[in-house]
């Protein structure tokens, strides 16, 4: 997999265990996103107030799911995924955080066959793109990635502490993060520290595999901008202008229509000064009738009733 790179996004990932965070000064220090404890069996007691700090910072936010070790089927693994989503709803749904929904699988106290982590892994990623309608991604380490196979489509967190770089292993060949360190061992900030402040006592630190501005393209929150119609000229203007009062005939020299000409022809052998060409424009209702036939909005039966009762 891909080395780290200074120019890298850097981030931190917390719960419960880092107390109350002052969240502005996190944003002061270089972090550029922070993926937040949700869940694990029940909500992380700092969840909420986590996820709405760190957004109010202005850091990209992400939540991730701690697999327990109680969870051990695949039906276990949809109720966890279950959990999970209900929390992000209470953080106020999807559209608030910014990366992707993770799962932390790490622990295997039970001893369950990889066959079995892979399915409980995939069940739980599946649910979790049925009720996000997002593709999440997994976090695990080096020596528990073995476990998995046929998951290398979901994006990959890995936990190494350390500045070498991870070995392609279970089909993932790069790494979307990579956790290189706990706070305290493994490597360090580009700025050659650990300390993050804003935060009393050591916080995992994370890189993403991009500069801050490739984070937020690829994860933030994108707007379509409603494209403009190009300017109409004016000789085109002025052509559709005339094409216009063509159809209208507000020039009154458009040929008279073939179903008017029996009614003028009647109408002046009888004197009736009432019917006239569309040319004459002396008669304003006979005019009005000529515009509405050439748009269509009178038909035969229509016209024929109006020629009777002008006669």
């Amino acid at each position: 997999m891909q080395t780290r790179n200074k120019s890298n996004a850097q981030g931190i990932d917390v719960s419960h265990w880092q107390g109350a965070i002052d969240w502005p000064k996190v944003a002061t220090s270089g972090i550029s996103f922070a993926f937040i404890k949700a869940t694990q069996n029940k909500i992380d007691p700092k969840f909420l107030t986590n996820v709405k700090g760190a957004k109010a910072a202005g850091l990209m936010v992400g939540a991730y799911h701690y697999m327990d070790d109680s969870v051990t089927t695949v039906d276990k693994a949809r109720a966890a995924a279950q959990v999970f989503y209900q929390a992000i709803q209470a953080a106020g749904g999807v559209n608030v955080f910014d990366l992707p929904f993770v799962l932390d699988y790490e622990s295997n106290k039970q001893n369950l066959s990889k066959a079995t982590l892979t399915a409980i892994a995939k069940a739980f990623l599946e649910e979790i793109r049925r009720l996000t309608g997002l593709t999440p991604m997994l976090y695990t380490y080096p020596a528990f990635i073995g476990n998995f196979s046929g998951l290398s489509d979901y994006p990959l967190w890995i936990a190494r502490y350390s500045n070498q770089a991870p070995v392609d292993a279970s089909g993932w060949k790069r790494w979307d993060f990579w956790q290189y360190s706990d706070g305290q061992v493994g490597g360090t900030l580009p700025c050659g520290d650990r300390k993050v402040a804003g935060i009393n006592g050591p916080v995992d630190l994370n890189e993403f595999a991009g500069t801050a501005a490739e984070l937020r393209a690829k994860y933030g929150k994108k707007t379509t901008p409603e494209r403009e119609k190009p300017m109409e000229t004016v000789a085109e203007l002025e052509k559709r202008i005339i094409a216009l009062e063509k159809k209208l005939n507000m020039s009154g020299k458009e040929p008279l229509p073939k179903w008017a000409e029996p009614a003028v022809i009647s109408g002046k052998q009888k004197g009736v000064e009432a019917i006239a060409t569309s040319a004459d424009k002396s008669v304003p209702e006979l005019s009005a009738l000529q515009m509405m036939y050439n748009i269509g909005l009178l038909d035969p039966d229509i016209l024929a009733a109006i020629r009777k009762l002008k006669a």
